[in-house]
Parts: structure tokens; C-alpha cells; sequence
């Protein structure tokens, strides 16, 4: 694997083709850092730091520090490729808020109209009533497409909820990611990147009910258990469960091969790897990569120079908020502070409407100018708890998923 040590002092972000390439491209979106947009591994590595696993094969990986958001390694970290049902973290992420889990909704035929020949499914029937809950449990389970065109159908559709989803990448600064289909299954144009996906999952992840669904290791689904297909949580012959597992999202298809973002917790460091298309064709071997990667950078976090870095959201981009605001988790936004912290609140309960746009407010005031200066006050307010909300909610309390607890 080639090293790079010494980036260009800036590379222009070049239009990428909607369409993945035999090779990854010579120049890639530079999101998040020069380095992660050049072809090749793209590592630090200095006295003390481990050597990168010699027999890892993927197309594309990244490895990264949920919580600082830097980048530890990476390896054509903005390929744009097929994601597979990993794109369901961005389905979730979106919609997930908008329904209460209680919500029922009963099956019609159009619901599962363009459910894709040999999908995954969970046994959604029509006219069956489901609620939200048991949905989303075949969402994340089960990564089943007939339960995701169910929550689309309730979403105003799936054209609607594609360009939910685009739009929410956009406000993730996800760049790589075309949307084609809300689950993930294989259609023209549709890519996204190793960089992308952790970044949905680092965004899902700040909501308490989607870390909740991706911890998940078994559940009832009518009449009939379900199992995680996510290996590292759930174990197979030949991959145990691994230790400190919390999620997330795994995927198969023709064109995307096996994809796969995790999220794990070890000595208080809480990491994110991301793994696409193993050109190592073996059982499950999409997991013993991303479980080498883990290893590896449980190694190397604290010692090793970031490559690159984990970009927050636009609405929280320009945000720096003082320290002593992250007692907001806790007693939560005081009433007085406007719109855009009832927005960062809702989001960090997993109740706020993912890429909602805040509702805009202007106060009045007398005097000439009070109006305008309401309104910057108000902006600035709205800058600062959304930037709050990322910075604060991104300490989730993963050890209490590692129980990997059944749901009834």
C-alpha cells in the first residue's frame, strides 16, 4: 500500500462521475482534508505507532475517532462506489425523527410496489398493520427493503424521501453520496464513500433511537424472531462478536460487494471504521477487515497524526460554542434561546426532524436598526446551540449498548 506523507499545499475538488471507476480516481473531493482526497493508504506513521494490517483489501476503508472526528487512516476515502444497504444509516437518519414509534400504519400494495428483485426483507405482507417500531427494527435487523419502501410510502413516497435524503447529505456535507433509492439496492448512479458513510453513522448516532435500533441483537418481528446480520454484533462461525461493539450498518449487493460501517468502544475511545467492497472474496470477510482496522487504530488512537477530519454538519460548521455549554445535555436549552435550540435538542433525543430546516424568527425592537439586530442575535443564537448540539451529543453512552441487549 502506497504512504503518503506530504500533501500538495491544496487540491481543487474536482466534479466527480456519478458513476464508480475500475481505479479510484487521481484526484477526489478533498472534504474533510487534501489527504483524503488522493488515491492510496493515507497514514502518519511515526515512532510508536503500529503498522497498518498488511492484508486488508478493501476498495475502500477509513478509520476514525467518533468523538474528535479525526481521521486516524484512510484508504480512498472519497471513492465514490455502490454503498448497498450502509445507505440505509442515511435513510434513517432522515427519517427516523418523523414518526412515533407507536404509529401503526397498515400495509397497501403500493407500498412494496418497487421493492427491487431479490432484496432483503424482513416479510413485510400487505395489508398488514405494522408499528413504526417493529419497522425500524426490520430496517436495522434485518435490512429489509420492504420495510424501508413501507416508512418511504409514510414519508410522502419514495421520490420525496430520495430527496430528503439528498438534501440531508447535503447538510451533512456528505458530497459523495447521489441517491437513487432510499435502501440501498443497487441502481444506476447511485454511489457514495467510505467517508460519507461515517458520516451518517456519526450523525445517526447523536439520535438515542437509532443507537438503540443499531445495538440490537435479536427482536420478534410478527410471529418470528430476527436476527442483527451485522457479524460484529451478532457473531457468526467465523467471527466472534467483537469486543465493544455498538452497531452499525451492513450491506450486500452485486455491484457493491460487501460494505460495512461499525462503531466500537475500548479504554474510553470510541472509534468508527468504515469498509467497502473486500476484493478478498471470503465468508464474512468484509467483518475480519473491519475488526483488523479496529484493532489497529484502538492501537494507534493518541499516537498517531490525523490525516483528515470528520466535518460536522453545515448548520454547525461555523459554531464554536464556550465549554461551558455542554451542561445543555443535561438541563437542556432554556426557553429563551430561540428556535435553533429546540431544533439541536430534538435531534439529540432522536425526537427532531433530521435535516429539518429551523424555523426562522425575528424579534422587534424599537429604535432604528432593532430589528436587524434582534435578527443577528437570534441567527447567532441558532449557530451556537446547533453547533452545541453536535459538539455535546456526539458523547453518546455507547458502553450501555455494549449489553447488546434482546428486545422482546
Amino acid at each position: 500500500m502506497s504512504l503518503s506523507v506530504t500533501a500538495p499545499a491544496a487540491l481543487a475538488v474536482p466534479v466527480p462521475s456519478p458513476s464508480p471507476t475500475a481505479a479510484p480516481p487521481a484526484l477526489m473531493s478533498t472534504v474533510g482534508g487534501a489527504r483524503l482526497g488522493q488515491p492510496g493508504t493515507q497514514v502518519d506513521l511515526a515512532p510508536g505507532v503500529p503498522v497498518l494490517p498488511k492484508d486488508i483489501t478493501a476498495r475502500s476503508w477509513i478509520v476514525s475517532d467518533a468523538e474528535s472526528g479525526e481521521v486516524l487512516a484512510a484508504h480512498n476515502a472519497h471513492w465514490r462506489l455502490p454503498p448497498a444497504s450502509t445507505l440505509k444509516m442515511l435513510f434513517a437518519d432522515t427519517v427516523l425523527p418523523r414518526f412515533p414509534k407507536a404509529t401503526r400504519h397498515k400495509v397497501a400494495p403500493s407500498d412494496l410496489r418497487d421493492v427491487g428483485t431479490g432484496s432483503s426483507v424482513v416479510g413485510v405482507k400487505e395489508g398488514g398493520t405494522y408499528s413504526v417500531h417493529d419497522l425500524w427494527l426490520g430496517v436495522f435487523l434485518r435490512s429489509g427493503n420492504d420495510a424501508v419502501h413501507v416508512l418511504s410510502a409514510m414519508n410522502g413516497g419514495v421520490r420525496q424521501t430520495v430527496a430528503d435524503m439528498q438534501d440531508h447529505a447535503e447538510e451533512l456535507q456528505a458530497l459523495d453520496t447521489q441517491v437513487v433509492s432510499p435502501d440501498g439496492y443497487d441502481a444506476p448512479g447511485q454511489v457514495s464513500s467510505a467517508y460519507d458513510l461515517t458520516l451518517f453513522a456519526r450523525s445517526g448516532l447523536q439520535k438515542k433511537d437509532f443507537r438503540d435500533y443499531c445495538s440490537t441483537v435479536s427482536a420478534r418481528f410478527g410471529s418470528a424472531e430476527i436476527r442483527n446480520t451485522n457479524r460484529l454484533l451478532s457473531g457468526d462461525s467465523d467471527v466472534p462478536v467483537y469486543p465493544g461493539i455498538a452497531g452499525v450498518k451492513n450491506g450486500n449487493t452485486t455491484h457493491a460487494g460487501a460494505t460495512f460501517t461499525g462503531v466500537a468502544e475500548r479504554g474510553g475511545k470510541v472509534l468508527l471504521v468504515t469498509v467497502m467492497n473486500p476484493q478478498k472474496h471470503e465468508h464474512n470477510e468484509v467483518y475480519k477487515e473491519a475488526a483488523k482496522l479496529f484493532d489497529w487504530g484502538f492501537q494507534a488512537v493518541g499516537k498517531v497524526g490525523p490525516v483528515g477530519e470528520l466535518v460536522p454538519p453545515k448548520s454547525a460548521a461555523g459554531a464554536r460554542p464556550d465549554p461551558s455549554a455542554s451542561d445543555l445535555s443535561a438541563s437542556g436549552p432554556s426557553a429563551s434561546a430561540g428556535p435553533g435550540a429546540a431544533r439541536a435538542a430534538g435531534q439529540a433525543s432522536g425526537t427532531g426532524g433530521a435535516g429539518a430546516k429551523p424555523a426562522a424568527s425575528a424579534t422587534t425592537a424599537s429604535g432604528s436598526g432593532g430589528a436587524g439586530t434582534a435578527l443577528a442575535v437570534a441567527c447567532a443564537l441558532l449557530a451556537l446551540f446547533a453547533g452545541a448540539a453536535f459538539l455535546v451529543n456526539r458523547r453518546w453512552p455507547l458502553p450501555d449498548l455494549m449489553r447488546r441487549r434482546t428486545r422482546p
